[in-house]
C-alpha cells in the first residue's frame, strides 16, 4: 500500500556567495529565500521551511516576515518555521505572527517549535541561559494554552500570568503545531504530551539509531491518552545530476560551514573521511544524484516509519543558482522517485 508521505524543504537562510566567490548581502539572501520557495510551490512540493538564527552567517532572524512574503506568491505549499526558538521568544506574539500568516496564505501555516541549536538569542533578548529548560518548557506550555482558544488563562514563573485574555486574530482552523527534537527522549515526551507532532532532526549519525525515539513517542501519545500524530525527518542534503557533481560542489562549502561552527562549538575541523561517512547508509548527509538521493530518503521513511520527510537543501555558502537547481531536482526526479520506491511492495 502507497505511503502518504509529505515531502519538504528547509532553509536557515545560509549567507551565500555569488558565481564569482563574492559574499552576497543579506538582504539579497532573503530575496533569494522568496524566489526559492515560490519554485518549491511551483514544483508542487508539501512544505517549505524558514528558519530563524542570530549570527553573522545566517540571514533570517525574523522567519515569519520571510514566509509571509512567500505566502503572497504562492498557492498550495504549506509554508512554516524550522524551527522557531519559542525560548527566547513570547508565545502569545509567535502565535500572532503564524496566524497571520495563516490568513494571508489561506490555512497553510505550520510552526516548528525548538529550543534551538545556537543560543545568540538568549543574551540577545536579555534572557537567562540558567533558565534554558525552564524557558522552553513554560512558554510551550502556555503556546499549547493558546492553541485551545480563547479567553487564555496562564501561570508560570518565567513571565506575568494570563487572566482570562483573548488573543488574536484568531485562525479559522487550529495551526499545525510541531516540536522539533534534537535526539533526547525528555523532548520526545514533551512532545507527545502536549499532543503535538514529532519532528525529528537528524543532522549527525546514523538515521536508523533514531527508530527508538519514534517507538517512544508513539508509546507516549497512548500513555498520555493523545491521538496518533505525524512524525517527521529534518536532514541536510544535496541534489546534482550526479554523485561526483553534487560531492565535489558541495564538499568545500559543507567544510566551511561545519568549521565554522565547530570552532564556536570546540569540534576538531571536519576531514574528508568524516565527510564520506556521513554519505553513506549510516550517515545522515542526502548528497548525490536524484537515485542515490531518493533511495536513501526511501531507506529512513521505511526504518522510521515517518510520514514527512524535509531536506535541509541549503549548506553553507553554496551560490543560489546551485539551490535553485538542487530544489528543482527535488521537485521533479527525487520526490517521484521516493514515491514510486515506498508505492512498492
Amino acid at each position: 500500500m502507497a505511503v502518504q508521505l509529505e515531502m519538504g524543504l528547509d532553509t536557515f537562510g545560509d549567507v551565500t556567495y555569488d558565481l564569482n566567490g563574492r559574499t552576497l548581502s543579506q538582504a539579497q539572501v532573503i530575496r533569494n529565500v522568496v524566489a526559492e520557495g515560490v519554485l518549491a510551490d511551483q514544483l508542487g512540493l508539501d512544505f517549505f521551511g524558514v528558519g530563524e538564527h542570530h549570527r553573522d552567517d545566517f540571514a533570517v532572524s525574523a522567519p515569519e516576515i520571510v514566509l509571509a512574503a512567500i505566502a503572497a506568491q504562492t498557492k498550495k505549499i504549506h509554508l512554516g518555521s524550522a524551527v522557531t526558538v519559542l525560548s527566547s521568544d513570547d508565545p502569545i506574539r509567535v502565535f500572532q505572527r503564524f496566524a497571520t500568516i495563516d490568513a494571508v496564505s489561506n490555512g497553510r501555516a505550520e510552526v516548528i517549535m525548538g529550543r534551538g541549536s545556537f543560543i545568540e538569542s538568549f543574551p540577545l533578548f536579555g534572557f537567562d541561559l540558567q533558565q534554558y529548560e525552564e524557558l522552553f518548557e513554560e512558554k510551550l506550555d502556555l503556546f499549547a494554552q493558546i492553541l485551545k482558544g480563547n479567553p487564555v488563562n496562564w501561570e508560570g514563573n518565567t513571565r506575568v500570568p494570563v487572566t482570562n485574555q483573548s488573543v488574536f486574530p484568531q485562525t479559522e482552523k487550529p495551526i499545525r503545531t510541531w516540536i522539533g527534537v534534537g535526539g533526547t527522549p525528555k523532548s520526545v515526551l514533551r512532545a507527545a504530551h502536549y499532543g503535538f507532532p514529532l519532528m525529528l532532526a537528524i543532522i549527525g549519525g546514523d538515521p536508523k539509531g533514531f527508530k527508538p525515539f519514534v517507538d517512544l513517542y508513539y508509546k507516549s501519545l497512548t500513555q498520555f491518552n493523545q491521538r496518533t500524530q505525524p512524525v517527521g525527518v529534518h536532514s541536510p542534503g544535496f541534489i546534482a545530476k550526479t554523485d561526483e557533481e553534487a560531492k565535489e560542489t558541495i564538499w568545500p562549502h559543507y567544510r566551511t560551514m561545519m568549521n565554522r561552527i565547530g570552532k564556536d562549538r570546540g569540534w576538531p575541523p571536519i576531514t574528508k573521511e568524516q565527510f564520506e561517512h556521513q554519505l553513506g547508509e549510516e550517515g545522515s548527509l542526502y548528497v548525490g544524484s536524484p537515485e542515490t538521493v531518493a533511495n536513501k530518503i526511501a531507506a529512513t521513511v521505511k526504518h522510521l516509519g515517518v510520514s514527512r520527510f524535509d531536506l535541509k537543501y541549503s549548506l553553507g555558502s553554496l551560490p543560489h543558482e546551485d539551490l535553485m537547481k538542487c530544489i528543482e531536482l527535488y521537485g521533479t526526479k527525487v520526490v517521484p522517485l521516493v514515491r514510486e520506491m515506498l508505492s512498492q511492495k
